[in-house]
């Protein structure tokens, strides 16, 4: 950036020369402009050449070095001409105002402060940082630190100078609203308060450990253009933009007079009035700009007096200062185009006396009176002070020894030759005097132009006072109005009006910007005497007329059929009313004094008058005056607008503002007024506009397309004639410059859209890739009013996402560096490749899916296609990977399982072109790992079944081989190699404590693993993905039957092996056989059910036969344990009544009994099969697992023993039992019925029919006992008690 300092001036040189470089580079539209270089020169230096002699290669650097030092001049003179238009566009503009409304520009971020951010997260992610957050929070930001920040398409945009703070926090925002919104809902805590609070941790994050107190003390220029700017602040700016010195501005700001308003508005009415004099003068020698139609080029010269006569208005619109806060001047009515165009028609409205009425405020400051002597000095004075015909005013009393007061008296009239009178009065002591005796008055006649400073003025006094040399001192100012541009006393005489030849007191006035009157007064009169309106007059120095007495400097005025002579006392006085009447009259001829105009320059420029000798000689030193004197009307303003809007948009992208190509509102105001000012066509403006636009953004600026659309819009309304600007007329130059930008423009576009990952990454300026989609379909329409068909708008978009399809995977292969690789690396290492650039493909393919796809909303297929042509260019490299692969590997099922999770989500990707390509390989693949696992599981089930050993596992872990197994991504269970099996980490708890085999917890895992695996391969394809689960489920059932079967047949094996006395023990293995079935029950729930005919009843079958061996192998188990029941009453049948042994115990106990005490007979074999019973039962309960079948074993159990007890006592239904029977049978009900009881058996099992035959049985027989023999049963009875022994 250009530093305004004139010190500077080596770097001055260096930016002007890469600025050039610039400008070479666009174009030479601006080199058109610059005038040639003058034919002496060249021809000096090349005689000089020839007299040297110098050899071919010296003369071309030294020729080269000349014309490059030429054409530095020529810029430079350029644009110093350039910076004297935009300084009086700035210092007096009447057509354009700085927007208000346009959008606020966001600081843009350089590639110092992305790094630092880099650094700053980088720190947060390693804890290094006070921030307190949770795990999610710490997941979202490392999301959008690998993904966002480090991406090279961000910090492409950021060295382009697209990039602010709030995008980077927007994508941030849109980020974590996906993450949080898929968060389970908490009670008391909404997600928008974990929005705001993840937003003000990212605040945090981003700012650091900067200190926001620290404010800088001068905020730059470039960090407050986008604000209201000041007249100074443009000034500097454009200083910038130009490369204008210091210095140079300074002179040019003195020599044009840009603090001088009525300089400005003279030099405009000058300006506009050439205007219309080149339009007449166009009109006269039909020398037009090449049109369109030949009709136009009438209408050209009417457009061009209207735009004039517009300007025109907006000048006169413009308020005149008056002079007084509620003095109002009557506007003027009259007719625009009179006023403006019909210079000197009789016809026009005249002033009247009444229009020009001025205003005057007057201060009077009474100081001291001296020469005071005719009072007593303790006498009271004061003093009056009055503007005749106002007011009366009176100072305070003061005593006649010391007369000072100071008093400031306002007042306002008027007349613009008021009368002002000051008395001197004392106070009258006499009893009768009415009034104060008045010892001296002074009369003044104040002007504008008389001295403000206080002066003595002698007083007069009455007749023989003897204050003959009294004196006041007092001040008198009359301010002069801002529209009164000039006052004093001339000499004229005239045809019309001031017929007589006489000194006058003349009053320049403005009444509008357009109206000027030279008035004449007399004293104490508000109106004039007479008027002369300035409109069409020409001002110049004249001779002395000899004829003439009075007046020495002469000037006249002069009119077609009017000429007025003035003549004043001395020079000064004429220079200063010909500049003040040549701004009035709007003349483009500049009168010049005969003593000045022997001092013209050498190239014929006059030195500029209006200024101070002191500035005059600088600026002629410094060759400032061409410059400022130059006639604007004769430059070329197109060219020199296409310059400056060049550099100023040069500028502007060079800020430190994200502006996309959007002038600061400082820059579209002075634009706006150029153009308006200096008639540069708003067509020319806006292509020159897309011009640069154009070429900055092929240069990899971000240029806001909506711009873009705006200044297109614009051009192309008006090359198809609808007056975009109220201008009709279209140049053969306007339309072929549009149909070549329209075709660079469609280049563009269609180029931004190719590359649309990388033009707009991440979506990045929000909504501009839309933007560019509606600009394309603008661009391709013929004209304004036929919407182009949508197909052909498609047509061009497809075309544009086949490339970027191209250049999307081309650049991820690069950044892959794939090709590398797929060269020379081993099979599996090219299977890791291939995979790798898969989850890069669907993470690209995501991400336009994320950000992009909301701008292809129109046309969501043509995203579609691009996606599909995307993935074919992948499926090349995948292919040869999987050929590459060897036969039977299963390696490669992560790879169909990442992209077809990927691709089946997907409305359009689903079973498209890729999708069914990657079906077709990956079909043989399944079928044949099916088909290997079938096989293999069917081994492991006859092999570990004619091994198996029936011990119990606690967990699989214990029993399968460890075999490391294949990762395969985002899989609940890991996919296992034939033929070795292992566990899974989570298969511990799923199969905690359970009891079954080694063999059949290694089928159920198989089968399930297997099943899971292709569950989990989420086959797309609906038939096949049936036919894959029909069949896995077929071949379970298939293996649980067989395993069924076989358990069933162990088990009836195993259970005829064991003896039937009452120290049987059921072994763990049949409670493991007991379990395997249990758990096959239950496996067939899930591995064999399908929906649907066929395949429901099938399931049905291995349900039944499952549920039909359980059933068996609990009724052997039941006669199992119920044949020892059968055992313990055999040996009861020996004490039957009749029999020897039952007499022989009889007498034998009797005999014994006399002598020892004998225990109770038949109690341990009641204590014997009771503890056989209890035993059992908990073995049973403890290493079983199904309850159900617990229950119905034990139920089946206690009924059965009953039946058999029952059918061991109506065997003897005739005879009475044996006490020693009683007694055994008393316990073992009783026992068995409580033991059953608590192990839940139902209240309607246990006191069944049975039950209660036997319990009435026993019940007889002890009552019989008890009355037959004395002893009784020693405290055994069928009655509940809780006494008995257990």
């Amino acid at each position: 950036m250009l530093d305004p300092s004139s010190s500077e001036e080596e770097s001055d040189e260096l930016l002007e020369e890469e600025r050039r470089d610039v400008l070479v580079a666009a174009g030479g539209s601006s080199q058109r402009s610059l005038p040639p270089p003058p034919r002496d020169s060249r021809g000096r230096e090349a005689g000089a050449a020839r007299a040297a002699s110098p050899s071919p290669s010296v003369l071309s650097e030294g020729r080269e070095e000349q014309e490059r030092l030429q054409r530095e001049e020529r810029e430079k003179r350029l644009r110093l001409q350039l910076y004297v238009f935009i300084a009086r566009c700035i210092a007096h503009p009447f057509n354009a105002k700085q927007p208000t409304d346009m959008a606020r520009r966001q600081q843009k971020l350089n590639k110092q402060q992305l790094q630092i951010l880099k650094e700053r997260f980088q720190a947060f992610l390693n804890g290094e940082t006070q921030i307190v957050a949770d795990e999610a929070f710490c997941n979202a930001v490392r999301s959008y630190y690998e993904v966002f920040l480090k991406s090279d398409r961000v910090a492409r945009m950021v060295h382009s100078g697209g990039c602010s703070a709030s995008d980077f926090r927007d994508v941030f925002k849109k980020n974590i609203e996906k993450r949080v919104r898929s968060l389970p809902e908490i009670d008391g805590l909404s997600k928008e308060t974990v929005l705001s609070s993840w937003l003000a941790k990212y605040d945090a994050i981003y700012r650091g450990e900067e200190d926001f107190c620290k404010q800088p003390n001068r905020m730059a220029l470039s960090a407050v253009s986008e604000l209201i700017l000041s007249k100074e602040q443009l000034y500097e700016m454009f200083q910038q933009i130009l490369g204008i010195k210091k210095l140079e501005h300074q002179l040019i700001y003195n020599a044009c007079q840009l603090d001088n308003g009525d300089e400005q508005a003279a030099q405009i009415r000058r300006e506009l009035d050439g205007r219309l004099q080149l339009a007449e003068q166009m009109a006269r020698e039909r020398k037009f700009p090449k049109f369109v139609t030949r009709e136009m080029e009438n209408t050209y010269i009417e457009e061009l007096r209207s735009s004039v006569n517009l300007l025109m208005a907006n000048l006169e619109s413009l308020p005149v200062s008056k002079g007084g806060p509620e003095f109002k001047l009557q506007k003027l009515k009259r007719s625009q185009n009179s006023a403006f165009l019909d210079i000197g028609d009789e016809n026009e409205v005249q002033l009247s006396k009444s229009d020009v009425v001025l205003s005057f405020t007057l201060e009077i400051v009474i100081m001291e009176v001296q020469g005071l002597k005719s009072v007593a000095p303790n006498r009271i004075v004061y003093c009056t002070m009055e503007v005749e015909g106002g007011e009366k005013l009176q100072t305070d009393q003061a005593e006649a020894s010391r007369p000072q007061w100071g008093t400031q008296g306002d007042f306002t009239t008027t007349h613009p030759r008021p009368v002002v009178k000051v008395k001197l009065f004392t106070e009258s002591t006499g009893v009768l005097a009415l009034e104060d005796k008045e010892l001296g008055r002074v009369v003044l006649y104040p002007t504008s132009n008389s001295p403000k400073s206080p002066d003595l003025h002698k007083m007069i006094v009455p007749k023989n006072s003897q204050d003959s040399d009294l004196k006041i001192k007092l001040a008198v100012r009359m301010d002069k109005p801002p529209h009164m541009k000039h006052c004093g006393y001339l000499y004229a005489l005239g045809q019309k009006v001031w017929k007589r030849w006489k000194k006058r007191y003349f009053v320049l006035v403005q009444v509008s910007q357009y109206t000027f009157a030279m008035c004449s007064y007399r004293e104490k009169k508000s109106e004039p005497q007479e008027l002369m309106q300035l409109e069409g007059y020409t001002v110049d120095y004249t001779a002395p007329h000899t004829g003439l007495q009075g007046g020495r400097m002469f000037f006249n005025a002069v009119k077609e059929g009017d000429t007025v002579i003035f003549a004043s006392d001395d020079e000064q006085d004429r220079i200063l009313w010909v500049q003040a009447m040549y701004r009035a009259t709007g003349q483009s001829y500049k009168p010049i004094p005969a003593s000045q105009a022997q001092k013209m320059n050498p190239k014929g420029g006059n030195v500029n008058t209006e200024i101070s000798p002191h500035y005059a000689d600088r600026g002629q030193k410094h060759g400032m005056d061409e410059f400022i004197s130059a006639n604007p009307c004769k430059f070329d303003h197109a060219s020199l607008f296409r310059l400056l809007q060049r550099q100023t948009l040069d500028h502007r992208l060079n800020d430190s503002y994200s502006c996309l190509g959007w002038f600061s509102p400082g820059q579209v105001f002075v634009l706006d007024e150029y153009c308006a000012r200096y008639g540069v066509r708003g067509c020319h403006r806006h292509l020159c506009y897309l011009s640069e636009l154009i070429e900055h953004s092929e240069n990899g600026s971000v240029i806001d397309p909506t711009l873009l659309h705006y200044s297109f819009a614009f051009c192309a309304s008006h090359v198809h004639g609808n007056r975009p600007d109220g201008i009709g007329t279209v140049s053969v130059e306007e339309k072929e410059r549009f149909e070549e930008i329209k075709d660079r423009l469609s280049s563009l576009l269609e180029n931004q859209i190719s590359h649309f990952r990388y033009c707009f990454p991440f979506g990045r300026p929000e909504g501009a890739l839309k933007a560019t989609l509606s600009l394309l379909e603008r661009v391709l329409m013929k004209d304004i009013a036929t919407p182009i068909p949508a197909e052909e708008v498609k047509k061009v978009v497809r075309k544009c996402l086949e490339k970027a399809a191209l250049i999307n995977y081309t650049r991820l292969t690069e950044y892959a560096k794939i090709e590398e690789t797929m060269n020379q690396a081993t099979p599996s290492r090219k299977l890791e490749e291939v995979l790798h650039l898969a989850e890069l493909c669907i993470e690209v393919l995501q991400q336009n899916e994320e950000h992009h796809s909301e701008a292809f909303a129109w046309w969501p297929e043509l995203l579609a296609e691009h996606a599909e042509k995307f993935l074919s260019l992948y499926s090349v490299d995948m292919d040869s990977a999987l050929e590459a692969q060897p036969q039977d590997s299963w390696d490669s099922f992560p790879l169909f399982q990442l992209l077809n999770n990927a691709l089946r989500n997907d409305t359009f990707l689903c079973n498209g072109k890729f999708h069914k390509h990657l079906q077709e390989i990956f079909v043989p693949m399944v079928i044949r790992y099916i088909d290997l696992m079938e096989s293999s599981i069917a081994q492991s089930i006859h092999r570990g079944l004619e091994q198996e050993s029936w011990q119990p596992v606690k967990s699989i872990t214990n029993s399968l081989p460890n075999v490391a197994l294949p990762k395969v991504p985002s899989l609940p269970l890991n996919l296992p190699q034939i033929p070795s099996f292992t566990t899974p980490t989570w298969m511990t708890s799923l199969y905690d404590s359970t009891n079954g085999s080694a063999t059949s917890e290694d089928l159920f895992w198989k089968l399930d693993a297997l099943q899971m695996f292709v569950f989990d391969l989420h086959w797309p394809e609906p038939e096949f993905a049936s036919h894959l689960e029909q069949r896995l489920k077929l071949m379970a059932t298939d293996m649980i039957e067989a395993c069924v079967k076989r358990t069933r047949i162990a088990f009836e094996l195993k259970l005829q092996k064991m003896n039937k006395t009452t120290d049987l023990r059921i072994p763990s293995s049949l409670c493991t056989m007991f379990n395997v079935l249990v758990d096959a029950k239950k496996q067939t729930a899930k591995l064999c059910i399908l929906d649907g005919g066929q395949e429901q009843q099938y399931h049905s079958k291995i349900d039944d036969l499952v549920e039909e061996s359980v059933k068996e192998i609990i009724s052997l188990l039941v006669s199992k344990v119920v044949s020892v029941l059968e055992g313990v009453l055999s040996k009861l049948s020996r004490y039957d009544e009749g029999t020897f042994f039952s007499s022989l115990v009889s007498f034998t106990v009797k005999a014994a009994a006399k002598y020892v005490d004998v225990p109770k007979p038949g109690m341990d074999l009641a204590d014997t099969y009771i503890m056989f019973v209890r035993q059992n039962q908990d073995i049973l309960r403890e290493k079983v697992n199904e309850e159900m079948y617990i229950e119905k074993l034990f139920d089946q159990w206690y009924s059965n023993s009953m039946k058999v007890i029952c059918m061991w006592l109506a065997d003897r239904l005739d005879v009475q039992l044996h006490i020693y029977q009683l007694k055994t049978l008393i316990k073992i009900v009783k026992k068995t019925y409580r033991d059953f009881r608590l192990q839940g058996v139902l209240e309607g099992t246990l006191n069944s029919k049975t039950y209660d035959t036997v319990h009435s049985r026993l019940t007889v027989e002890e009552a019989t006992v008890s009355v037959t023999d004395g002893g009784g049963l020693q405290g055994i009875t069928m009655k509940d008690s809780d006494e008995e022994e257990g």
